[in-house]
């Protein structure tokens, strides 16, 4: 019961954010007075829906996603009398243009000419597609000012929690025995225990974990005096700092060589102020537009976890279906206390909306980035006109990027199935 549960409270919190990002487009479209004639949560057959006023609202069967339906988002073709559908051109990606561009015409009504999309001034247009994306990053901010300002993080503490036996690599590091011949840590060699307090390093006063393992990274083969607090009493240690491969602290799927000691820090849990939450949505926003960058690479690594047995990357892409087993797998380990499990969702809820957010934001069609690049096309072809002093150019025809659109859609499409079928198969697991 408690796997369902946790695996449902993700799953509708998915949802919810995907009404919100919706609601951030709708907002805007009815600002602007765009006929807006049906706002739905899901693909596919309609589960449910109701109409209020000239708008359908409704959830459909596949949750994977949503849209509004705005009449006039495609153009007519410069020259062409309003409402007016030619027949399709020669060509197979002239043909489907035309097609589309029709389809989308015959639901302009007479009256409807002042409240089509396309012809909405250039920022109203940008607005209304980038209420979605903005009210994804508002939730990210919303789910980690929560986290961090009003349950606290467990944060890292100069206090030894653990002594790592010997030395591996990070790509060893889930190894519970050490491997024949692997040489013991600085920190065991010297004798350092779980309960010691580091109160200085090479000179330096440490108050703060963090500063504590920048100098361990930065002091590889030296030796080092660090002076430790046991039992109430203060011992100055000589520790042969050593290097070994280590993840990167700002890109985790890179390696790096650094300084090693060989402790884990404990942790205790602290609330923090606004500047954590921003300088946090910095990072995280850093390293998911930098993840959003090798999503090809990381695409292909889900491939070969579904087909070839290997393990997923945890810091790799995950569908609906694979954020809903995590949040069944947290809910239900007996090792999560009750407020854990509640940071857990709130962390993965935040993570999730910052990247639907970053995403859509990406200037391809059918993205919402998509039309938002071609607003500010549009604005820049204005720009120009006025400054030379040549005719207004009038809307940017977005229909020209439809086989752009098709092919994205298409490899969207298989995305989202593979992402499926490995999170059924071969999932992310967070407990073990």
């Amino acid at each position: 019961m408690a796997y369902l549960a946790g695996a449902l409270i993700l799953f509708f919190g998915l949802l919810v954010s995907i009404a919100l990002h919706e609601l951030g487009h709708f907002s805007f479209a009815k600002l602007f007075k765009v006929r807006t004639t049906q706002f739905m949560v899901g693909f596919g057959p309609t589960m449910k829906s109701w109409r209020r006023g000239e708008t359908e609202y409704g959830i459909k069967w596949i949750p994977l996603g949503g849209y509004i339906r705005m009449i006039g988002m495609l153009p007519p073709r410069k020259g062409d009398a309003p409402g007016q559908i030619r027949r399709a051109s020669t060509g197979p990606w002239q043909g489907l243009i035309e097609s589309a561009r029709g389809a989308a015409l015959e639901e302009v009504r007479p009256g409807d000419e002042d409240r089509v999309f396309y012809a909405k001034k250039w920022w109203q247009k940008m607005l209304i597609m980038i209420g979605g994306p903005a009210m994804n990053l508002l939730l990210a901010v919303l789910f980690f000012a929560i986290l961090l300002m009003g349950i606290g993080t467990n944060q890292p503490q100069p206090v030894i929690q653990k002594v790592a036996q010997c030395i591996v690599p990070a790509s060893q590091a889930n190894l519970r025995e050490c491997p024949a011949n692997a040489p013991p840590t600085p920190a065991k060699q010297v004798g350092l225990q779980p309960g010691d307090q580091i109160t200085a390093f090479g000179g330096t006063r440490i108050d703060d974990y963090r500063d504590l393992q920048n100098l361990i990274r930065d002091s590889g083969g030296r030796s080092v005096p660090m002076t430790v607090r046991r039992d109430g009493k203060d011992l100055t240690l000589t520790v042969p700092i050593t290097r070994n491969q280590l993840r990167d602290l700002e890109n985790e799927d890179k390696i790096v060589n650094v300084g090693f000691l060989g402790i884990t820090p404990a942790s205790a849990v602290e609330r923090q102020g606004p500047g954590a939450v921003a300088s946090t949505m910095g990072d995280l926003t850093a390293r998911t537009a930098g993840a959003l960058v090798r999503m090809p690479q990381k695409m292909v690594g889900v491939w070969n976890a579904a087909f070839g047995g290997e393990e997923r990357d945890p810091n790799g892409p995950i569908g609906v279906v694979g954020v809903s087993r995590i949040g069944g797998e947290v809910a239900a380990d007996a090792d999560y206390t009750a407020t854990q499990k509640v940071s857990y969702f709130v962390m993965l809820l935040g993570s999730l909306n910052l990247a639907v957010g970053l995403f859509n934001l990406v200037p391809l069609l059918p993205l919402d980035g998509g039309h938002i690049a071609g607003a500010i096309l549009e604005a820049i072809k204005k720009l120009f006109a006025k400054i030379f002093r040549r005719p207004d150019p009038g809307y940017v025809d977005v229909a020209k990027a439809l086989p752009v659109t098709y092919v994205m859609a298409a490899v969207l499409i298989v995305m989202g199935g593979l992402l499926i079928y490995a999170d059924l198969f071969n999932p992310v697991r967070v407990t073990g």
